[in-house]
């Protein structure tokens, strides 16, 4: 049997995850995700840095806001935005 793989990767992962509940704990996600709670801190640190998710105090805990309007990092023929794609990978139950 071949190697593990994903059509997503991490940082698409933890973008859904954040998608679906913005006030998830870190710790809660990388749990969900089978992933350490420090990788998803640098997943989201990355995400920041690149402007697509805001980090807000909430009290004693953090929210996260997506900007649903960027573009996407690496096209895919056209200009797609973040919310786009949220929008295939976050069914709306």
């Amino acid at each position: 049997m071949g190697a593990e793989w994903s059509f997503l990767t991490n940082h698409a992962r933890v973008l859904v995850c954040i998608a679906h509940d913005p006030g998830l704990r870190l710790r809660d996600v990388a749990e969900a995700l089978g992933l350490t709670e420090r990788t998803v801190f640098g997943i989201v640190a990355d995400l920041t840095t690149a402007g697509y998710v805001v980090k807000e105090k909430d009290g004693r805990r953090n929210r996260y806001r997506i900007q649903h309007h960027l573009p996407l990092r690496r096209p895919l023929g056209r200009e797609a935005t973040i919310g786009e794609l949220l929008e295939l990978l976050v069914a709306s139950t």
